[in-house]
């Protein structure tokens, strides 16, 4: 066999295969690999452990959350990789409108697309040429695999049989028993008009290798996206105008004009279908799969099963990962008519969650709300409240969580984002969602009810378009909760679920109240983090307190973990005293039980992170906030009073420092710092 440089001949890419210079492998193995390859990392989630795929995490708009999701789908993808059952299911992602189903696979499909635009990773198929010597062809010369076959394929049906394709490979290319053993747990049968074509050629050649060479030419499958080759989308379209030519193609009248021979297969177009143009190591993405009308629904069920596409007896083999999607609602109603239970056999259901991490969500409000700068309706530029997201993203998370006869929605919005909820443990809240999670209906589980992404969206519009908004040039966080609630009413059906949110709004709004409390603590103090170096100074008192060096003058030395420095601090029994009693703790047990649990948390959370500052504990900074404005300013109550009566001097003087810090060391605008003062005066939602 003579060797050839030109990357367009199939010796050629048969040697590249061999060196390892390109690549043949399937739709699994490749979506496997590309995710193992990015990196993975272990965490520990709603105190269980799991993976965190960097692949999903990592560019601009990445995934937030979704760990059990993502773990599902790589094990669905690497099972099936490894030639497990999965080969033969589809994965199709159910939950509610709105938490993120269609993202996760745009997101996949984009880096897909990535990972296959770099050399070494490149999808090819082939094309035969020349097909005018042949004849029967009228016009048309040239012919590529309908379903983008990999040339691999070819070879491994290179010559009339199986067998006599494994020796031509072997004696060829000199690939060893176990490189073409290797090579045929990949086989598949060419499609129907490659076969036909290929037998052609071989007639035409008299079976002479070198001789059918010239008729094909290696080419790149193309990668662009509009074309929908490699990805593709195939959205639930209405009853009428969907058919199962949409998916599989269908006998093209342009293509019988020049071919006389009704035998032909090649008479069959099926790229007019979604399904030939992911067919080679792509991905078929059908949205709101269970929308479908059954005669489509019962095409997937031979393609998930069979992975063929079948027209009039011809048979396409393809290569494809499958992933659907569906609402709860959709799902549910396709799963009472009892005839159509094959389908969802033959899928690999997950169920998504909305996302319960408060934090995480930060990053979800921010696509909500957007990168770009916000202008008002007069095209002023509007600014945002630094409280704005914050406030956002606790309020949409509390209302998707569900209420517990053992735990209150504060402790399991903290719990779920890994904080510490008082006494209460991460196994009480495992507990409660394993228990959850045993519910037949799936709307009852962890996660599953709540305002979604695309509420949020909506809320932020709502907040944009409001006079308030446009009036004072900013985006105040007090409005979001209007906004939300204005959502509430307008968007959800159930008497029941909208009453619970209302409530979750407001445990929300009182949140936000204390969180106003501390700004006005670190604006008073003219200090951006006044109120958490008091915290870590009470923690770091009660550690102190029993040190057996401490001597008359109560100084206590430490190191101090974040720096690594020595520090000396003197501790003040009294001010211990205070912060205990605003916490409810009026016994020496009570005392002494709180103070082992924080000096258990200290021990616990630093050796992990450095940096933790206590200020996830909302009961304990609530009540430092409360004791170091009752002392510096003898009450909150005159603080709000000199803050609200601004008719003497010093009052209005405090009032324009305070405005000052707001503007320029803690992000806010005059009206948001304004609005702010206005709101801790006003004492509403005050628990």
């Amino acid at each position: 066999m003579a060797t050839t440089t030109d990357p367009k001949s199939f010796n050629h890419h048969v040697e590249a295969v061999k060196k390892g210079t390109r690549v043949f492998e399937d739709a699994f193995q490749g979506v496997s690999r590309m995710i193992l390859e990015a990196g993975i990392r272990k965490v520990t989630v709603k105190g269980k452990t799991t993976y965190q795929f960097d692949l999903f995490s990592g560019g601009k708009r990445h995934l937030v959350g979704m760990y059990d999701e993502i773990n599902s789908f790589v094990s669905f993808v690497k099972d099936a990789s490894e030639g497990g059952s999965s080969r033969e299911m589809a994965f199709v992602l159910v939950g509610e409108p709105g938490n993120g189903k269609t993202f996760f696979v745009d997101y996949l499909c984009a880096r897909y697309r990535e990972f296959l635009s770099s050399p070494k990773n490149m999808k090819y198929t082939f094309r035969f040429k020349n097909l005018d010597k042949i004849g029967g062809y009228g016009k048309i010369n040239v012919i590529e695999s309908q379903t983008y076959e990999d040339p691999m394929i070819l070879a491994m049906s290179f010559r009339g049989n199986k067998d006599a394709s494994m020796s031509y490979l072997s004696k060829s290319f000199k690939l060893k028993d176990k490189e073409i053993e290797s090579l045929y747990e990949k086989y598949r049968p060419l499609g129907a008009c490659s076969a036909y074509i290929w037998n052609q050629i071989r007639e035409y050649c008299d079976d002479d290798p070198d001789k059918m060479m010239e008729f094909i030419e290696i080419v790149p499958v193309p990668l662009i996206e509009s074309l929908g080759t490699i990805t593709g989308r195939y959205p639930a379209k209405d009853k009428i105008t969907s058919s199962a030519v949409d998916l599989m193609g269908e006998e093209s009248i342009q293509r019988l004009l020049h071919i006389p021979d009704s035998n032909n297969p090649y008479r069959f177009d099926l790229r007019r279908g979604a399904l030939a143009r992911v067919a080679g190591g792509g991905i078929h993405f059908s949205d709101e799969i269970y929308k479908n009308k059954k005669d489509l629904v019962q095409v997937y069920l031979g393609v998930i099963q069979n992975r063929v596409i079948e027209l009039d007896g011809f048979k396409w083999p393809i290569d494809t990962l499958i992933i659907a999607t569906s609402n709860n609602s959709e799902f549910n109603t396709f799963l009472m008519e009892r005839e159509e239970a094959p389908i969802v056999d033959r899928c690999r259901i997950c169920y998504v969650a909305h996302n319960t991490d408060y934090k995480l969500q930060k990053t979800l409000t921010e696509y909500a709300i957007g990168t770009d700068v916000k202008r008002s309706l007069d095209q002023e530029v509007l600014h945002q409240d630094p409280n704005l997201n914050h406030a956002a993203s606790v309020a949409v998370v509390l209302t998707r969580l569900p209420r517990s006869d053992k735990l209150t929605p504060i402790e399991i919005m903290k719990l779920a984002a890994g904080e510490v909820a008082g006494e209460k443990s991460l196994k009480t809240l495992a507990e409660l969602i394993d228990q959850l999670n045993q519910d037949t209906d799936i709307t009852k589980r962890f996660g599953q009810k709540g305002l979604g992404q695309r509420n949020l969206g909506r809320a932020v519009q709502l907040l944009l378009e409001s006079s308030e908004t446009n009036e004072g040039k900013c985006m105040f966080a007090l409005d979001i909760f209007n906004a939300l609630e204005r959502v509430v009413l307008d968007y959800v059906q159930e008497p029941a679920d909208r009453a619970k949110f209302k409530e979750d709004l407001k445990i929300a709004k009182g949140l936000y109240r204390e969180r106003i409390m501390t700004e006005m603590f670190n604006a008073y103090m003219d200090e951006p983090l006044a109120i958490k170096k008091d915290v870590l100074n009470y923690v770091n008192m009660i550690i102190g307190v029993d040190a057996e060096h401490l001597g008359p003058d109560m100084m206590w030395k430490y190191k101090d973990p974040q720096t690594g420095e020595l520090r000396a601090l003197k501790i003040d029994e009294r001010y211990i005293k205070n912060v205990e009693e605003r916490l409810g703790l009026k016994t020496e047990e009570q005392r002494a039980s709180f103070r082992n649990s924080i000096r258990k948390i200290y021990g616990q959370k630093l050796s992990v992170d450095a940096n933790y500052d206590f200020m996830d504990n909302l009961e304990l900074v609530k009540a430092i906030t409360d004791v170091r404005l009752k002392s510096d300013i003898a009450g909150a109550g005159s603080l709000i009073g000199a803050l609200a009566n601004r008719t003497n001097e010093e009052n209005q003087k405090l009032y324009d420092r305070m405005i000052y810090t707001m503007d320029h060391k803690l992000g806010y605008c005059p009206t948001c710092a304004q609005k702010t003062i206005e709101y801790f005066c006003s004492q509403e939602d005050d628990k």
